[in-house]
């Protein structure tokens, strides 16, 4: 079996910073892109930023210039660097991840279950 498991969620001011880290664990044979989606209370689930598995990344034009997504190959784990974070940032933050598990042996989407931030004005 295949698991996310997100961390660092929690409650911050406008204009602080937080970092969402993601570990995949399991039997994992590769894992290629791995993203960060969001999504506020009554808002569909919206995708905030990728990283391949080599390459560039990519940002919501929200987020461009205050966020930076990146990765740890070695442990399978990409982070979210939050800054100038703003209300409406508030969001469950989920973690995804195109991997190909050893028991299939062919390119899935895997989630985390999600961890929330909450920006206060």
């Amino acid at each position: 079996q295949v698991h996310l498991v997100e961390s660092g969620g929690g409650l911050v001011q406008a204009g602080g910073s937080l970092t969402l880290s993601c570990a995949a664990s399991g039997s994992i044979f590769s894992v290629n892109a791995m993203a960060w989606y969001r999504q506020a209370p009554g808002k569909q689930r919206e995708l905030v930023a990728t990283i391949p598995s080599g390459g560039s990344t990519n940002y919501a034009d929200s987020v461009k210039g205050r966020f930076t997504i990146s990765r740890n190959n070695t442990k399978n784990t990409v982070y979210l660097q939050m800054n100038s974070l703003k209300p409406e940032d508030t969001a469950v933050y989920y973690c995804n991840a195109r991997l190909v598990a050893i028991a299939t042996m062919k390119p899935d989407d895997y989630w985390g279950q999600g961890t929330q931030v909450t920006v206060s004005s």
